[in-house]
């Protein structure tokens, strides 16, 4: 991962917006030599986005499975019933 200042960021942001886009790796930005923010593309942040999703989701379904709140399928089936008509 690359790290730029953000002194740097301000004074060429077009080819460093230009080399993100081309490489889609984060550009670490540095404010007085600490980490302040990262710079991701677009495409690659949504991609993230969509997997924290998928990940929250499984760890719904792990914990509802320790915490014994399942349902065999055809109670699932009885209840979604009632839902879908």
């Amino acid at each position: 991962m690359r790290t730029e200042l953000v002194t740097t960021l301000k004074r060429q942001a077009t080819r460093i917006l230009a080399d993100l886009h081309q490489s889609k790796d984060p550009i670490l930005i540095t404010e007085h030599g600490t980490p302040s923010a990262y710079l991701v593309d677009v495409s690659m942040f949504e991609l993230m986005q969509d997997r924290m999703v998928l990940l929250e989701g499984i760890a719904r379904g792990e914990r509802a499975i320790l915490e014994n709140r399942t349902l065999t399928q055809s109670d699932a089936k009885r209840r979604m019933k009632k839902w879908l008509g």
